[in-house]
């Protein structure tokens, strides 16, 4: 067996490794850049979040501003900002899935999650 073939299937592994890794930092700056909306309380309180797991814009209706029921609209605020932040995970897991065919490689942990 020839040494040489070897080495010229672990250069084209690597070849490959580099290319997955530079499409898949591609795509997590693009769905970090796209944004996903969450509602809670019929929609007083709307959250903006990010691919990146950042929250961008809360917006409360002031008919959720009850001074005599602070609680209810922290409940409000709390669940319409992780269900935003869930659903731009759940983006960025799909759009990893689509590159690596669901791979689920070892090891690998999303950027903010």
């Amino acid at each position: 067996m020839n040494g040489n073939f070897g080495k010229m299937n672990l250069d084209k592994m690597m070849q490959q490794a580099q290319k997955m890794q530079a499409e898949m930092l591609k795509i997590q700056g693009e769905v970090a850049a796209r944004t996903v909306e969450a509602m809670a309380g019929g929609g007083m309180v709307k959250v903006t979040a990010n691919g990146g797991g950042e929250v961008t814009a809360i917006e409360i209706a002031p008919a959720a501003a009850d001074p005599e029921d602070v609680e209810m609209l922290q409940d409000m605020v709390l669940a319409a900002v992780n269900e935003a932040l869930r659903q731009g995970k759940e983006m960025m897991a799909a759009e990893m899935a689509q590159l690596t065919g669901g791979l689920g490689l070892p090891g690998m942990k999303l950027p903010g999650f």
